[in-house]
């Protein structure tokens, strides 16, 4: 008897959706077919890597060797382009190497070929694949009693399905923009901030979408060259001679800058295997003890790599290791600490030596991030108020020029930084731009009022109520994402103090409520009773961000796919 095929509906066609896709074309199953959905023209580039989110002037955070393997090596296809396409920016083919990061565009331009070699594939092998382009989803219904699920498009077109995967990527909500003049939610797409600025520009923020926004305001209101020392200078344009940007920093501190990494994947093979998870669980109440995740993928690297650093911090904790680095950044001034770390990272990739504590770091970040859901909620308030401050910074890893972009636009007298504190507030302006309210250094309350205003805090996790299908949220598909108090004392007080993101359930435990909705280890949709509903699985990163706190961009594709396709492959549709 022939088996019928079930339908799998893929939500989105960006970086999660190709990893997605190649997972399901190399499985060779024939008991599927394929539909994909995206809002734009084309597969494989999603926001970061096309026009909604990068320019000419953005490039990779990660070199070609740091990204996951895919149908084609980026060196073997950079070897196919025109020279025309190499020429736009200005690439020397005979000089490239896997140690190069790329113009942001130009990897789109890769990701979307990806794509294509991955269809051609899918119809070789018989994988009926269809593909709806600039659609967008206008609300998603999912029905237990057919055991189907509803994709409705903006223009009223309804599609059935028996599985969905959302693949949605970055989402970046709108509160002001478009009311307030001078008020932008988020710098993208850069065409929107692609203008003559002759004003003091405040951007809240020094994450990697910060430097997104520098970077186009400086290229279209200055020059950048290089002196015969090899220094990159700015001078600003003629007609923007009051051009200068602030960053309200709630730290006052700016990312790391990219070094050699030992490992260019982050510790994939460092992951905690199930039963480790297992046995610490069953030893700490049934939670995943996050000294343990520090001790086992942070330290014991240390240990092992780089022995006279593990001596200095042998004895910290957590919350010690974290004082003891930040510390030293938060002492020193952020730019000459910008220059510092580029010298360091300048010799680290020379030499291919790693900084061994901040690879570590990362590897950390990248192996806590798929069981952080075990964690306490005692646990998971370290872990946002202590340790991921410290990862956000440290792992960024801020491409070479892009450093010397920032120590140009600081040199030049354009660019700052001004501390704000966590109690810092901004609000618009009474009729442009926005109003910053911050304690300065000495503690005196401040007021600074900015024509120009660009939210940068990099993309938001979203509230369990802004999840955009709201037939999931009403009909009760998705639940929230909360995760218990170890000590229910600690809960009860927390409550008391009036902690709104703590609630007490029916039987009378104490939960954290986490951004977004509740997954499985599969990715799998929870529902208000914790059952797992088959039928939904979810990588979009803002959508799970209490349960997987760490955005690892391309190696968070390629891993979670993996085990959304094994569960797939487990229950054979």
């Amino acid at each position: 008897m022939k088996q019928e095929k079930r339908s799998i509906a893929i939500l989105g066609g960006g970086p999660s959706a190709l990893f997605m896709y190649k997972r399901l074309v190399e499985s060779q199953a024939n008991h599927f077919t394929v539909t994909i959905y995206e809002k734009g023209p084309c597969l494989g580039s999603g926001m970061p890597y096309s026009s909604s989110g990068a320019g000419d002037e953005h490039i990779t955070n990660v070199s070609a060797n740091e990204i996951p393997k895919l149908t084609m090596s980026v060196t073997e296809w950079m070897k196919t382009l025109p020279k025309s396409s190499l020429d736009k920016y200005n690439i020397d083919i005979n000089r490239f190497n896997d140690y190069k990061v790329l113009p942001r565009l130009l990897f789109g331009q890769y990701l979307t070929d990806q794509f294509s070699l991955l269809h051609k594939q899918a119809r070789e092998q018989g994988l009926v694949t269809t593909i709806h382009y600039n659609s967008l989803i206008n609300d998603v219904i999912d029905d237990p009693k057919s055991g189907t699920i509803c994709v409705v498009l903006s223009n009223g077109s309804k599609y059935i399905h028996d599985k969905i995967i959302i693949c949605t990527g970055h989402l970046w909500p709108k509160k002001y923009e478009g009311k307030i003049p001078g008020w932008f939610d988020s710098p993208y797409p850069p065409v929107k901030i692609s203008k003559q600025c002759n004003q003091h520009i405040a951007i809240r923020g020094a994450s990697l979408t910060a430097i997104d926004a520098i970077r186009t305001l400086a290229k279209h209101n200055g020059v950048f060259s290089r002196k015969e020392n090899g220094i990159l200078t700015f001078d600003v344009n003629a007609d923007s001679p009051d051009f200068k940007i602030t960053m309200m920093s709630r730290n006052g501190l700016l990312p790391a800058v990219r070094f050699h990494l030992e490992d260019s994947h982050l510790g994939k093979g460092t992951i905690l295997t199930p039963q480790q998870i297992l046995e610490n669980r069953a030893s700490n109440e049934g939670f995943l003890s996050l000294d343990y995740v520090f001790e086992q993928n942070f330290k014991e690297g240390i240990r092992r790599q780089d022995p006279e650093f593990y001596e200095a911090i042998r004895s910290f904790k957590m919350e010690e290791f974290v004082e003891y680095v930040m510390e030293l950044r938060e002492r020193l001034d952020p730019f000459e600490l910008l220059k510092a770390e580029y010298k360091e990272a300048e010799k680290s990739i020379k030499r291919k030596e790693s900084i061994y504590w901040k690879e570590m770091l990362a590897v950390l970040s990248f192996t806590m991030n798929y069981p952080a859901k075990y964690f306490s909620a005692e646990d998971t308030l370290r872990l946002q108020k202590v340790l991921m401050p410290l990862i956000s910074i440290v792992i960024a890893f801020v491409p070479q020029s892009s450093a010397e972009t920032l120590i140009a636009l600081h040199n030049a007298g354009r660019l700052d930084m001004i501390a704000v504190g966590e109690k810092s507030e901004v609000r618009p302006g009474e009729s442009e731009g926005a109003i910053y309210k911050y304690l300065d250094e000495n503690g005196h309350s401040k007021e600074d009022r900015f024509g120009l205003f660009i939210d940068c805090i990099g993309q938001p996790h979203l509230n369990f109520e802004d999840i955009p299908y709201q037939s999931l949220i009403v009909n009760h598909s998705f639940s929230r994402a909360k995760i218990k108090f170890r000590d229910q004392t600690e809960g009860q007080r927390l409550q008391r103090e009036g902690q709104v993101n703590v609630s007490v359930s029916k039987d009378d435990q104490y939960y954290l409520t986490v951004p977004g909705i509740a997954i499985n280890d599969q990715f799998q949709a929870l529902d208000e009773f914790n059952a797992i509903n088959e039928r939904i699985y979810v990588m979009t990163v803002p959508f799970i961000g209490g349960f997987n706190p760490d955005y690892s961009g391309l190696d968070f594709c390629e891993a979670a796919s993996a085990q959304i396709m094994g569960s797939l492959l487990q229950e054979n549709m």
